[in-house]
């Protein structure tokens, strides 16, 4: 894996340079990839900065790794967007009326899946994606039985549906640990 930094000089030129390169064997999975990019960072001693870098007297801009992954997964999300959309669907319409709420929650006890409430997303918070569809496909086994019940309910995601949530979750938890310790981390800087 090559790690690259971009600066501007004083002629407002861009420039590109190599700062390391980390051996990476496959599968280059996202946890992988963290863990290499962290060690580069705590081997140069910058591993609590977060925007910006000096170097041999130039200015090196860092943007913030919480906003770089954020643009990575929804980038990466726009791919299952209508199948996000079906998830978003099914919990505003089982969460806009208390019977349905409590029907759903009964399907759910009668499972025997510990009963939480349904959050929804906010579309410009990735993690908030993600733990709707945590959420979801935690009781996803209820969806199909409460359709059951619900002539109008139509948003109900399919089993192949499901096996791509599960696809996006498990990939989307290494994002959400990895900004949740960037968070933490530049809480105290």
């Amino acid at each position: 894996m090559c790690v690259t930094g971009h600066f501007v000089d004083s002629n407002w030129q861009l420039h590109k340079r190599l700062l390391s390169f980390i051996p990476l064997p496959p599968p280059h999975a996202g946890h992988d990839i963290f863990n290499g990019l962290m060690k580069c960072t705590k081997d140069w001693g910058i591993e609590h900065k977060s925007r910006k870098l000096t170097l041999e007297g130039k200015l090196f801009h860092v943007r913030c790794t919480a906003h770089i992954l954020n643009l990575v997964v929804q980038d990466g999300l726009s791919d299952i967007q209508s199948i996000i959309e079906d998830v978003k669907k099914s919990v505003r319409y089982i969460n806009q009326s208390e019977s349905w709420l409590r029907k759903f929650s009964d399907v759910v006890h009668h499972l025997g899946i510990p009963v939480k409430r349904l959050i929804i997303d906010c579309p410009t918070r990735w993690n908030s994606t993600y733990e709707m569809l945590v959420e979801a496909y935690r009781v996803k086994d209820a969806f199909p039985i409460f359709k059951e019940g619900e002539p109008f309910y139509r948003y109900c995601p399919t089993l192949d549906d499901w096996k791509k949530v599960k696809d996006v979750v498990d990939i989307l938890e290494v994002f959400y640990e990895a900004t949740h310790y960037y968070v933490y981390k530049s809480c105290f800087i």
